[in-house]
């Protein structure tokens, strides 16, 4: 069990909060907000400033699962961010987070699980780098401690003349690492071809060694290189098979019952090599046991799933109320499965 997420936890909070209220932000959200539901801004405002208070309410949570369409009731199913953020912070040890934090200290740990080459930009040669390039078509250049998509870029090998210069170019962006760009199962593909759409698998360890699932999320590009929700991405989520029943969104609110750009259908999309997605996602929970909270980002190969990365402050992922009709969230499985 992992104790109680209380009001001393919650003060803490609320007090770190009004430190550092995003006043434009909580203004914007609040605007896009009146004008879809034609209720007063000012209205809306506060009971944004309440939802913070009364349920631990992040100024996006309340945007993105229409807490304005809610009742008090079904609020208090809701996940949150700040929830998830105790959790982290009581589940995971420090002395091991810097393995999940650090992409290169990741791809050591995580080694026989990526599917992919890297190479780190720091210690390679240039000819190292040269053959790396060499033998994949397309790579990606990643910030080492980057969250949220930041700082990826991908690069055609064809197009790099100059190595030193390439180098040189990643190195000031802080891309120390490069990988090979992963060849995803072409089912995959169908939602966005530009960027490699993964799943985030929500896992728990319980004291017992067994592996909890709390959350499955299709995570979809728009166009760009990567599929993360904060860099113009969207999502949806999955059943115990695989399989999604409800239209994506972004993170300004816009919904997709087909992709916008490839027109593939997201509702019915099932997820092929799910098996092996199952099969993964157990043993990578099991590989450090002392982080015992992780959203793990998987891959879809052609042959199976492959990790991109496991982040022990995992964001939050739930079905849009307003665009499902699906008004409970999943603060109940979280609950069940880790007893706070």
């Amino acid at each position: 069990m992992a104790g109680s997420l209380g009001w001393g936890h919650r003060l803490r909070y609320l007090a770190r909060r009004a430190r550092a209220i995003d006043t434009a932000n909580l203004r914007h959200l609040a605007g896009l907000i009146a004008a879809s539901s034609g209720r007063p801004r000012a209205l809306i405002t506060l009971d944004m400033l309440w939802a913070a208070v009364r349920h631990e309410t992040a100024f996006q949570d309340y945007f993105d699962w229409d807490f304005h369409l809610l009742t008090r009731r079904e609020r208090e199913t809701f996940m949150t961010h700040p929830k998830s953020n105790h959790l982290a912070l009581r589940l995971n040890a420090p002395e091991h987070r810097a393995t999940f934090a650090d992409k290169s200290r990741f791809n050591v740990r995580f080694a026989p699980y990526l599917g992919r080459e890297w190479i780190d930009l720091r210690s390679c040669s240039d000819d190292e780098l040269d053959a790396f390039l060499a033998r994949h078509d397309r790579v990606i250049a990643k910030i080492a401690d980057s969250l949220g998509g930041d700082g990826i870029a991908a690069y055609s090998s064809s197009a790099i003349s100059d190595i030193p210069a390439f180098r040189a170019d990643r190195l000031a962006q802080r891309q120390v690492l490069l990988e090979q760009f992963l060849t995803q199962h072409p089912r995959m593909s169908l939602l966005n071809p530009s960027s490699v759409n993964t799943l985030r698998i929500v896992t728990y360890l319980d004291d017992r060694s067994e592996v909890h699932t709390l959350a499955r999320v299709l995570k979809m590009g728009n166009g760009g290189d990567v599929d993360n929700f904060s860099d113009g991405g969207m999502y949806t989520m999955l059943d115990d098979d695989g399989v999604a029943h409800h239209p994506a969104f972004d993170g300004a609110g816009r919904v997709f019952r087909e992709h916008p750009l490839s027109g593939t259908s997201i509702v019915g999309f099932a997820v092929p090599n799910w098996g092996a997605v199952q099969s993964l996602v157990d043993e990578l929970a099991r590989e450090v046991p002392q982080i015992r909270y992780v959203g793990w980002d998987i891959a879809i190969t052609p042959d199976g799933a492959a990790v991109i990365e496991g982040n022990y402050n995992t964001g939050v992922f739930q079905l849009k109320p307003g665009a499902t009709g699906v008004r409970e969230g999943l603060l109940p499985v979280y609950r069940a499965a880790i007893g706070f």
